[in-house]
């Protein structure tokens, strides 16, 4: 199924519909100042959108740093406000209670250690002028890569949502940039709170299953997210990726990836260092190559012997299976 590109027309009026922003936060002292900078820096009115910060039980200085937003927020005239949530450790548990504590028409989702743009949010809800349309999913570009495993993951396209939109089973938007119409929610049901990965695959997922509401791509609506920088962060983030698939595919049958084997990853390393590592090498020294091409076949192993231990090793608990509903206690 192709996702519909919608870019911004200047020649059109703005649409300004009511949103509420909710972003997750555990332990994001050290993303939290740039956030809130980029929040209350959106060029959309103050009197149509509230920002939903969510504690999800932190236990560094998150709890100081959202009160002192809250204060900065309000002398600008902006409604920002920090709420506490720590029933359950899982960010769509603590995206449930934004929506439940939202007032706008429009919930727009991203994370906290993502950069918005200042047309962000008005890019971002753009697309709900078509009546059909009941998910949008902004573009995610990565920050300007600090070392050479950035610059992998921004080669692989590792954050792009071209990946996820173009999914083989159905497409969906990342909750780092989403934006969905507050009532399809009252149908389908929220996140599953119990869920760990996988959250914002599930929703679009129900949503375009169970309604008619479609999905489109709002490519001018751009928050930038930064990649993993250490190889413990990368291999965390492929694990993840295979406890999804895992969980997507007891949940909606979706084909598990085939798993990478050990004769697999010794041919390929063998190919490597046999062939492309010279290769690389020489294109190296010719001026004609980087050397992030020396690593790239033992990065591409690493990931993907990551992705098949966390498809083997995930099991979906019965918990992770239940569906919140709007008007129940979060």
């Amino acid at each position: 199924m192709a996702v519909p590109t919608v870019t911004t027309d200047a020649a059109q009026p703005m649409v300004y519909p009511s949103v509420s922003v909710i972003v997750p936060i555990y332990n994001g002292e050290a993303d939290l100042p740039e956030l809130v900078e980029r929040l209350l820096g959106q060029q959309y009115p103050a009197d149509r959108v509230d920002f939903l910060l969510v504690d999800n039980g932190s236990c560094d200085r998150t709890p100081d740093l959202l009160q002192a937003a809250t204060a900065t927020a309000a002398s600008q005239g902006i409604r920002l406000c920090a709420l506490t949530y720590s029933d359950i450790q899982s960010s769509y548990a603590a995206r449930n209670a934004g929506i439940a504590a939202a007032q706008g028409d429009v919930l727009a989702f991203t994370d906290a250690d993502c950069h918005p743009e200042p047309g962000w949010l008005t890019a971002l809800v753009q697309p709900f002028t078509d009546n059909a349309v009941g998910l949008v999913a902004g573009e995610i570009k990565a920050l300007p890569s600090q070392n050479w495993l950035e610059r992998y993951a921004e080669r692989q396209g590792t954050l792009s949502q071209h990946n996820t939109l173009n999914h083989a089973f159905l497409p969906y938007g990342q909750t780092a940039n989403l934006a969905v119409r507050a009532e399809i929610l009252g149908t389908v049901g929220l996140f599953r709170p119990h869920l760990t990965t996988g959250g914002d695959a599930d929703l679009c997922w129900r949503i375009q299953q169970a309604t008619p509401w479609h999905l489109v791509h709002a490519v001018d609506a751009v928050v930038y997210h930064r990649h993993r920088d250490t190889l413990k962060g990368l291999r965390s983030q492929w694990y993840r990726y295979g406890c999804s698939n895992r969980y997507l595919h007891d949940l909606h049958g979706v084909e598990l990836m085939r798993d990478f084997t050990a004769k697999e990853m010794r041919y390929r390393l063998l190919r490597w260092a046999l062939k492309e590592l010279p290769q690389a090498t020489i294109k190296l020294l010719n001026g004609r190559g980087t050397a992030l091409e020396l690593a790239m076949t033992p990065l591409d192993l690493w990931c993907a012997h990551a992705r098949t231990q966390g498809q083997a090793q995930a099991a979906l608990s019965a918990a992770a299976r239940t569906i919140a509903r709007l008007g129940e206690p979060v």
